[in-house]
């Protein structure tokens, strides 16, 4: 078992030799990719050089259980503690998503509900920016078109890590799984009877594309200015500086009036676009290999009602994972946690089901 893995060992222990040398940093960009490589094979080292151990600790209580049988509970728990590593080690095997260590560029998009579904917008926009504050990453409302009563019809933000993110903890690897439709139910602000009425609000998460991953042609582009504008229709800016940018070979639209100039808003359009493109590319491709996306929670599916918000019960419930919590208060305030890794457990847990029957 786990024979293979002998041969990330070797690759491993070659890492850590080119690392120390310093010549090899003088290739910035070569280093970053040897160091992420090195950083995704530490833990299966360490997992497996303790799989290794417990297997060697387990035949040594048997030896010494054959004089002394008191042995036989140390031959018991090292046989419980390998049965852990093995799983962890399974686990660790798993193919990853490569853009797992990718920023994103998280967009919220009001849907059914009107003035309330824009508050609930605004609701989830304070969530997503709390739990990146908890964990430490970086905000940047990219974005935004605010409603009359304070909420967002659309708001778009960056988010990025800071440093290297361990494996696994990458904005991607967390973030993905929020894509999709989110349904909440309350007695709204606008309703004066008390009752409960139930709205939505899309998500969108793409990869945050580098200019290197999509190529864009000049000529493909066609970009329209306008004057922006804010709640109530009234005009914010006395320029023509919102800029939209269509894609023309994919009709992929994107646009931004949130900066003050043209050319910060054209820098910022092609920010979504090149993540938008990006994210078009990705799904192709996972159409392509339509087997493999079976095995994967599904996460970018914007017709399907991912999770529901219910107020009055204070409770959250994830559609996809069958999670179901009684703390939506803390959820709101960025306690995102918990519900993600069901998300993260059941994506694994399906894609190592997929391997074993390969």
């Amino acid at each position: 078992m786990f024979e293979a893995v002998e041969e990330l060992l070797v690759e491993h222990a070659d890492l850590e030799k080119r690392l120390a040398d310093p010549s090899v940093h003088a290739d910035q960009a070569n280093a970053r990719k040897l160091a992420k490589r090195y950083a995704e094979l530490t833990p299966i080292t360490r997992v497996y050089r303790q799989w290794r151990q417990a297997g060697e600790d387990i035949e040594a209580a048997r030896e010494l259980a054959a004089e002394d049988p008191e042995f036989l509970a140390e031959v018991k728990d090292g046989e419980q503690r390998r049965e852990g590593l093995t799983e962890e080690l399974r686990l660790l095997l798993v193919p990853r998503d490569p853009s797992d260590e990718k920023d994103v560029i998280l967009e919220i998009k009001a849907g059914e509900g009107g003035e309330e579904s824009a508050l609930f917008a605004g609701d989830l926009l304070r969530m997503y920016l709390r739990f990146a504050e908890r964990i430490g990453w970086k905000t940047e409302i990219i974005d935004a078109n605010e409603s009359d009563l304070g909420g967002y019809k659309d708001v778009s933000v960056a988010v990025k890590t800071k440093g290297n993110a361990e494996p696994g903890q990458g904005v991607w690897a967390r973030l993905k799984y929020e894509g999709g439709v989110h349904r909440v139910q309350r007695v709204p602000a606008t309703e004066s009877q008390g009752r409960i009425h139930t709205s939505a609000a899309g998500v969108l998460v793409t990869p945050e594309a580098e200019e290197v991953e999509v190529e864009i042609l000049a000529n493909d582009l066609r970009i329209d200015v306008y004057r922006s504008s804010g709640p109530g229709g009234q005009s914010v800016n006395t320029t023509d500086s919102a800029v939209r940018i269509t894609h023309l070979p994919t009709g992929i639209v994107a646009s931004c009036q949130n900066e003050k100039s043209q050319l910060q808003n054209k820098e910022q359009a092609m920010r979504i676009l090149r993540s938008r493109l990006l994210a078009a590319a990705q799904e192709e491709a996972e159409r392509e290999a339509s087997d493999a996306r079976r095995s994967q929670v599904r996460t970018v599916d914007r017709s399907e009602r991912i999770r529901t918000y219910n107020y009055p019960e204070n409770r959250i419930s994830d559609h996809r994972t069958g999670f179901k919590s009684y703390n939506l208060d803390q959820v709101l305030d960025g306690e995102l946690n918990a519900v993600i890794q069901s998300c993260v457990d059941a994506d694994a847990a399906a894609k190592l089901a997929s391997a074993q029957q390969n």
